[in-house]
């Protein structure tokens, strides 16, 4: 059903924005592009394949708008009621204790949920709405109704991790502007922690003895990663005349900051991504693989699946038995959740890349960053994207699909789908390493 629902989304999405109405003048589009404009919508990764500026009419940057909206809300509304459901075919007592340990976000009614999903999105949304569209009214001199609708378009498409910026150049006419920038990445921020983290945080903002454990992971990871990013891209960019190079050290240390929060998993960009290093391209790939919060706007692998991960690593090293995070147990279920969902989703991306590399003569390092970049929902392009051939295309349509719903559905089957089996075969260990 979560499958069927997104698909109907990009259908209706498909056809509406190659309807004329939703296309500027003397821009025609064509049914693919229209259709690959749907499902970066739907999927809210911004990756695009026609200039959004001038290409689409203000009826179908609405429409593109609405999409956006519709896919977030409904990524973490569907999360967090997958979530809600595997807790409920729990015994009482494991729900009990669950509940206990989410603080009731995973038991409340679905009633509540949706309401708490949608109140604390357009809350959000509409702070940082105000505050682009001041900027943008007072520093730009747009008239009041276009700086109302630039700051209410770049305010959902932040929040949604989308990248759908309704300027030519994307960001890149305001990479000096905090005023602008800064906004919009405490939207993304915000809304790629998930709805879970946001909840609690409302609730226990002062009690962090009380937050779970997906909570303190999420938290952590997001914090750790936007500054290991930050320095990694300003390491590498800083004297690169076509990136920070030409800048003052206070604009390169915000795009730097910018592009760490956008590139997991908004897509915007003050730059031009084809003028980075292939050094910062690998290590962009790195984060917008992992991505952001479960139960979010933000596409990965998760956060916490790599925090899980590391935590293997770190216990196994140690030689340790349990895998401890934060003062709790983890489950020896969730290592084999984990490792299934990272290994079929360098799969996805590795099938794809050869299969690019196949189609085209471009180099490894601008497929790989367009793959990975596709399959995180992630939306920043080094340029090729329009000129690859229509198979190309198709592959980034399904990749940006498996993408915004694969891992989530992959999870919910591996909870849910449990066989009992009720014989054990003889223990023998391979050798490993």
């Amino acid at each position: 059903m979560v499958v069927l629902g997104f698909l109907g989304a990009i259908v209706v999405a498909s056809v509406l924005l190659a309807l004329p109405f939703a296309q500027a003048p003397g821009a025609p589009v064509s049914p693919l592009d229209a259709a690959f404009t749907a499902v970066s919508a739907v999927a809210v990764t911004g990756h695009v394949v026609v200039d959004t500026a001038t290409s689409w009419s203000g009826a179908g940057l609405v429409i593109i708008l609405m999409f956006i909206q519709l896919g977030g809300l409904g990524v973490m509304l569907v999360a967090s009621l997958i979530g809600l459901t595997i807790v409920r075919r729990y015994s009482l007592r494991s729900r009990t204790l669950a509940g206990a340990e989410n603080r009731g976000v995973t038991t409340g009614d679905v009633a509540r949920l949706a309401k708490g999903i949608l109140v604390s999105s357009l809350a959000i949304e509409g702070a940082v709405a105000v505050v682009l569209s001041l900027r943008f009214r007072l520093a730009y001199d747009d008239s009041w109704a276009e700086a109302v609708g630039h700051g209410v378009f770049l305010a959902i498409s932040s929040f949604n991790n989308a990248g759908f910026a309704p300027f030519s150049d994307n960001m890149i006419g305001f990479a000096g502007d905090p005023w602008i920038l800064l906004p919009m990445c405490a939207a993304t921020i915000l809304g790629g922690l998930g709805f879970p983290v946001l909840l609690q945080l409302r609730r226990e903002f002062r009690r962090p003895l009380h937050w779970s454990m997906n909570t303190n992971i999420v938290l952590a990871m997001t914090g750790l990663l936007l500054v290991l990013g930050a320095v990694y891209i300003a390491v590498l960019e800083w004297t690169n005349p076509q990136t920070l190079g030409s800048m003052s050290i206070g604009e390169r240390i915000l795009t730097a900051f910018f592009h760490s929060v956008q590139v997991r998993t908004a897509g915007f960009n003050s730059v031009d991504i084809g003028q980075l290093t292939s050094e910062t391209w690998l290590g962009m790939d790195v984060l917008m693989f992992i991505g952001g919060g479960p139960a979010g706007t933000a596409g990965g692998i998760k956060v916490t699946t790599f925090a899980v991960l590391l935590f293997i690593i770190i216990t196994e090293l140690r030689g340790e038995g349990a895998v401890n995070i934060f003062g709790k147990r983890l489950s020896r279920a969730v290592h084999r959740e984990v490792i299934t969902i990272s290994l079929l989703s360098l799969g996805a991306v590795m099938a794809a890349t050869i299969a690019l590399m196949m189609l085209t003569d471009l180099a490894l390092d601008v497929v790989l960053f367009e793959v990975v970049s596709a399959f995180g929902t992630v939306g920043l392009s080094t340029g090729i994207t329009p000129d690859l051939p229509d198979a190309g295309k198709v592959i980034l349509m399904i990749l940006m699909f498996l993408g915004r719903l694969g891992p989530l559905t992959l999870g919910t089957a591996l909870v849910l789908r449990q066989r009992r089996v009720l014989y054990e075969l003889p223990k023998e260990r391979p050798v490993v390493g």
